[in-house]
């Protein structure tokens, strides 16, 4: 079959690409970035660096295409989010077109990737909170900017498929990590960062890192084959609603920075910097809805899945670190 996946460029976007290529399907890659930018380029496809935020472009890209994957929106971790939230909310215009664009061009099915910053903040406000259910993200209290436009394009899916027909399915993500993403910039998440971070002391023998906040914040990980996998499932159902694609192993940032020393073997001294972005206090996913309903539940432990992304990076700063170039990281 004929898939358009829109952000391909992106870290998600080119892991799932990889996995329609292994399936045989033909995939039409967009994505705003220029393609030296993209974290993975495969010239067996059409290669597109198109704004999505365009209707024109949305209708021009998906005729002729039978399914769309829909990953494209502009955000980051925690420091770009709390930081960019106009920016953030403009991505409600892929949505919006895409959707606008696959009723004009029958597309036969359109998954929608939202995120859990979609969960009322009143319920996240404890490290080790109760691992959160689809329903919870009612009565409506999302992160601020990119919670609300992810909320909001949830919503406008459910409306297509409920006014127009349009088969829609809608995965939560819950803080994916793994190789072949961002891991410095600015834009990375707490598991590439970190990994950055201790690497980088270890590579230049210092004995402390810099970590946001008190360290007792609490997340879920899901390791990106888990997160593709899960995703696959739910494309593939007859579910239209809201599945969570999360991990229920939830853990501190010190655990988490715990388990990357344990794995770079280098013990290092935490300097705790209150002042930066930290986020919502505790945030876990819970998976009964998609356990029952579609036979899922990850595969990698976090252990495991830190293990991949840890020497993926650490690959990259030493290349960079013995040709003098570190400095730039």
């Amino acid at each position: 079959m004929k898939f358009l996946v829109a952000g391909a460029g992106g870290f998600i976007g080119g892991h799932f690409v990889k996995r329609l290529q292994i399936e045989g399907h033909k995939v039409i890659c967009v994505d705003i970035k220029k393609k030296e930018d993209w974290f993975q380029l495969f010239d067996s496809n059409q290669n597109v660096s198109l704004d999505l935020k365009d209707l024109d472009n949305c209708i021009s890209v998906t005729k002729d295409v039978d399914y769309v994957i829909n990953l494209a929106c502009n955000m980051g971790g925690m420091g770009f989010i709390e930081n960019n939230r106009a920016e953030c909310m403009l991505s409600v215009l892929i949505n919006t077109n895409l959707l606008r664009a696959s009723l004009k061009n029958k597309i036969k099915r359109y998954l929608f990737s939202s995120s859990a910053c979609v969960y009322n903040t009143e319920m996240q406000k404890n490290s080790f909170v109760k691992g959160l259910k689809e329903k919870d993200a009612y009565p409506a209290m999302p992160e601020d900017g990119y919670g609300w436009e992810k909320l909001f394009s949830e919503r406008m899916c459910r409306h297509f498929y409920e006014d127009y027909g349009l088969e829609v399915r809608i995965a939560r993500y819950h803080n994916v990590y793994g190789p072949e993403g961002t891991f410095d910039g600015g834009r990375e998440k707490a598991p590439a960062a970190l990994c950055r971070k201790v690497i980088q002391a270890k590579l230049t023998k210092k004995n402390f890192i810099n970590v946001w906040g008190d360290g007792e914040q609490t997340r879920s990980f899901l390791y990106i084959d888990d997160c593709i996998d899960g995703s696959m499932k739910i494309f593939e159902s007859n579910f239209t609603n809201v599945f969570n694609v999360g991990s229920e192993e939830q853990v501190s940032i010190n655990q988490l920075i715990d388990t990357i020393e344990i794995i770079a073997n280098y013990k290092l001294e935490r300097k705790y910097d209150l002042s930066k972005p930290k986020g919502v206090r505790g945030r876990s996913s819970d998976n009964t809805l998609i356990k029952k309903s579609l036979g899922w539940s990850p595969k990698f432990s976090l252990s495991d899945g830190l293990k991949n992304t840890y020497k993926w990076i650490y690959k990259r700063l030493s290349e960079n670190h013995d040709n003098k170039k570190f400095s730039n990281y």
